[in-house]
């Protein structure tokens, strides 16, 4: 039995709703049955697939045999702010998924999914005229219908060489390809890396939304990227893209040094997407082994629409510690400040307390 659950209240003010139980995970699962054959899952869900990643109530089913892997589920959305409910309208709420993955070729794996996933919107009124060109009161349900996808995934992997991804979405309710990405890594040469990313994208709309008969623009972009490893502790990577809108395109550069110490790393976003200049600088560091790791984290973001704007400046910055005196219970003591024209100078105080009830490796 596997749980995950927030409890929260807040401590000065009365708020509506206040206070809430969620239950983000709660469900029985049977693990590696009948010589690893079988493993399910029923109740509250965390599901992952290509369009519709989330949370749900149901089952999941995991069947593995010789190379293949069937993975299924069905199920219903979860109630507003994860109430332990069920919906009452599952016919018109439920989402299912099947996933075929084949790793019985060498080097080689293939994907193969489907998923069809339905949520009612809530009904209402309106005016309306009437033939007459008289008001009356006109009661608005749309479809359930949101989401339909068949895709497919294949990826090459050759050790310390070359690694190869690709997928394939096709929209099965607009009869349109939704989505095509290539991701490619080279590793050969020692100490050097080359990346390469291509994606096609349409917007993700649903089928019962008004927004799907709107005209809309599709994406390409591509990417390149190099890094270089100076010795274990210290590697410099670039990266350049193109952005390839309907009527227009921009362009995104990045730099930056990853080290045993932390992370620092520079972007620049220009063309049609904005003009961005973003800076950010993190570090951690684990002491006594592992018992106390103090962090630290500092962003500076400056944005404008166009050339000419005026630009608009974001200034960010974390510090905190992690205390673990024991491997299943930990402390964490965080604070934030954010600035910018909209939030002046917020800051914000974050504890937490980990305790493992239960480690199941």
């Amino acid at each position: 039995l596997k749980t995950r659950l927030n409890y929260e209240v807040d401590a000065k003010y009365n708020l509506v709703n206040d206070s809430r139980l969620r239950f983000y995970n709660i469900y029985l699962e049977g693990r590696n049955l009948y010589n690893n054959l079988l493993t399910f899952k029923v109740g509250r869900i965390s599901l992952f697939n290509n369009v519709s990643s989330g949370t749900y109530d149901g089952g999941n089913l995991l069947l593995n045999y010789e190379g293949y892997k069937l993975d299924l589920f069905y199920g219903a959305n979860v109630p507003a702010y994860q109430k332990f409910e069920i919906t009452s309208d599952w016919a018109n709420n439920y989402v299912f998924s099947g996933k075929l993955n084949i790793n019985n070729f060498k080097d080689f794996r293939i994907g193969l999914s489907y998923v069809d996933k339905n949520y009612a919107p809530q009904s209402y009124e309106t005016i309306r005229l009437d033939e007459n060109y008289d008001p009356i009161k006109y009661l608005i349900q749309n479809s359930s219908n949101q989401f339909k996808y068949a895709s497919a995934d294949v990826s090459y992997n050759l050790e310390n060489k070359l690694n190869i991804y690709t997928r394939y979405d096709f929209d099965l309710n607009f009869n349109t390809t939704s989505r095509f990405e290539l991701n490619g890594r080279y590793d050969q040469i020692e100490n050097w890396g080359f990346n390469l990313y291509y994606n096609y994208r349409a917007p993700q709309i649903r089928y019962n939304s008004i927004f799907a008969v709107f005209d809309y623009g599709n994406t390409h972009e591509i990417e390149g990227g190099i890094d270089y490893k100076f010795n274990p502790n210290f590697t410099i990577t670039g990266k350049f893209a193109n952005v390839i809108y309907k009527d227009d395109n921009s362009q995104r550069a990045t730099i930056g040094l990853n080290t045993k110490f932390g992370s620092v790393s520079y972007r620049k976003t220009f063309g049609y997407a904005g003009e961005l200049d973003a800076l950010s600088i993190y570090t951690a560091r684990s002491f006594f082994d592992g018992f106390i790791t103090p962090s630290i984290g500092l962003g500076y973001t400056t944005y404008k629409l166009s050339a000419d704007d005026e630009a608009n400046n974001i200034v960010s910055l974390l510090a905190g510690v992690n205390v673990r005196p024991w491997n299943v219970l930990s402390f964490d003591l965080q604070g934030q400040y954010f600035n910018n024209k909209i939030y002046q100078n917020d800051f914000r105080i974050l504890f937490k307390l980990n305790y493992w009830f239960n480690v199941n490796l």
